[in-house]
C-alpha cells in the first residue's frame, strides 16, 4: 500500500515538472491590456527639454519644464545643447521630446533648405507648441577697439556663439552677405564673453531675447561706458531682410541695457516651442494650456516671457502645429494661419 501511494506521489510530481517546462517553454503570455480608461494610459514616463548653452536666454528660459511638471504632473529636465539648429534636429530624431528653435531655423530645417545644415533632409517629425519670445540680434564691443558698426569688423575676430544657435547660424551668413571678412568664432555665449573680457576676441554677437545675461556681464565687468551696442544699420537691414524674409526690423528699447543712451534699431525673428509629433495629444494639450494660462508664472522665469501670448499665434506660418497644441488654441477662440494647421 505505501508503494502505491509512493508511485502515485511520484507521478503527480513527475506531471507538475512537466506541466511547468512546457509553459516555461511554450508561448510567453501576453502582457495585460492598457487601461483605455486611463487618459495618461500612452503618456511616456518623462520627458526631455532642449534649451542652449549656460549664458543665454534660452538656457533660462527652459525653466518652463519645471511648470510642466508641476502642472502637469509628468517629469521634465532640461538639457544643455548646442542651440535651435541642435534641438531641431533633436526632437526630429526623437532623443529629445521637447525643444525651443527660433523660426528662421525652424523654416531652414522644415524644408530641408539648400546651404544649411538641414540641405536636403527635412526635418518633419518636429511640431510647433507655442509662440515664445522674439530674439534680437546683438553686437557689442569695447570702446578701445573702434568697432561702432558691423563695416568695422572687418579682420576682426567676431564670437558668434555656438554652431547651433541662432546667431551662430545666421551672423555668419549676415557678414557674408554684407561683403565683411570677419575672423569668426564659435562658442559657448559665457565662454566667449569671458575671452572679450580677456581681449581674445575683439566683438561679440548674440540673437537672444531682452535682456541678454552675457551682454550684462560684459558690461558689468569692463564698464558701461566702455562698451558699444549695435546692429544693422538701415542699408544692411535692407539686404538682410531682402535675403532672410523671417528677420524683420525691431527696436531694442534704452532701458534694456545701461550701455543704451537711445533705443537701438536692430533685426529680429520669433521664437517657438516645438515637440516630436508622436506625443500624445492630450498630453501636449495639457502642455500648451500650462504654458499659455500662467503668463505670471513664466514672468518668474524670464522677462522675456512678456511676449508668451497666444495672442503671438500669428509669428508661426509654415510649421504645423502638433494637433494638441492646435486644439488648445481653437478651443480658446484663437485663429492658426493656414500654414501653422496640423498635418497629421
Amino acid at each position: 500500500m505505501k508503494m502505491k501511494k509512493k508511485g502515485l506521489l511520484l507521478c503527480l510530481v513527475l506531471l507538475l515538472v512537466v506541466s511547468m517546462v512546457a509553459v516555461g517553454c511554450g508561448k510567453k503570455a501576453d502582457p495585460p491590456p492598457v487601461d483605455t480608461t486611463d487618459p495618461k494610459a500612452n503618456w511616456p514616463s518623462n520627458l526631455a527639454l532642449g534649451t542652449a548653452a549656460p549664458g543665454g536666454v534660452y538656457f533660462v528660459y527652459g525653466g518652463w519644464a519645471s511648470l510642466v511638471e508641476e502642472i502637469v504632473g509628468i517629469p521634465t529636465s532640461v538639457e544643455a545643447t548646442g542651440g535651435p539648429a541642435d534641438n531641431m534636429m533633436l526632437v526630429h530624431d526623437g532623443e529629445l521630446q521637447l525643444g525651443m528653435i527660433t523660426m528662421g531655423i525652424g523654416f531652414d530645417g522644415w524644408t530641408g533648405a539648400k546651404g544649411t545644415a538641414f540641405e536636403n533632409d527635412p526635418h518633419t517629425n518636429v511640431r510647433a507648441l507655442f509662440p515664445m519670445y522674439s530674439t534680437y540680434s546683438h553686437w557689442w564691443a569695447h570702446k578701445d577697439t573702434g568697432i561702432k558698426g558691423l563695416s568695422d569688423l572687418e579682420g576682426k575676430v567676431v564670437g558668434v556663439g555656438p554652431t547651433g544657435g541662432t546667431p551662430g547660424t545666421y551672423h555668419p551668413l549676415i557678414l557674408k552677405l554684407l561683403g565683411i571678412n570677419a575672423d569668426v568664432v564659435w562658442g559657448g555665449t559665457a565662454d566667449q564673453v569671458e575671452s572679450q573680457i580677456d581681449g581674445m576676441i575683439q566683438a561679440n554677437s548674440q540673437a537672444t531675447g531682452l535682456p541678454m545675461g552675457g551682454l550684462i556681464q560684459y558690461y558689468s565687468t569692463v564698464g558701461a561706458d566702455n562698451v558699444v551696442l549695435f546692429g544693422p544699420n538701415a542699408e544692411e537691414r535692407k539686404k538682410i531682410l531682402a535675403a532672410y524674409p523671417y528677420w524683420t526690423e525691431s527696436v531694442i528699447p534704452k532701458a534694456t541695457y545701461d550701455v543704451l543712451s537711445e533705443d537701438l534699431t536692430t533685426i529680429n525673428v520669433f521664437n517657438w516651442a516645438i515637440a516630436h509629433k508622436d506625443l500624445p495629444e492630450n498630453l501636449v494639450y495639457e502642455i500648451v494650456d500650462a504654458i499659455m494660462t500662467n503668463n505670471d508664472r513664466m514672468l518668474q522665469i524670464h522677462k522675456a516671457a512678456a511676449e508668451t501670448l497666444p495672442t503671438a499665434i500669428g509669428t508661426n506660418t509654415f510649421l504645423p502645429l502638433h494637433p494638441g497644441a492646435y486644439k488648445w488654441f481653437i478651443d480658446n477662440g484663437y485663429k492658426v494661419p493656414d500654414g501653422a494647421k496640423p498635418i497629421d
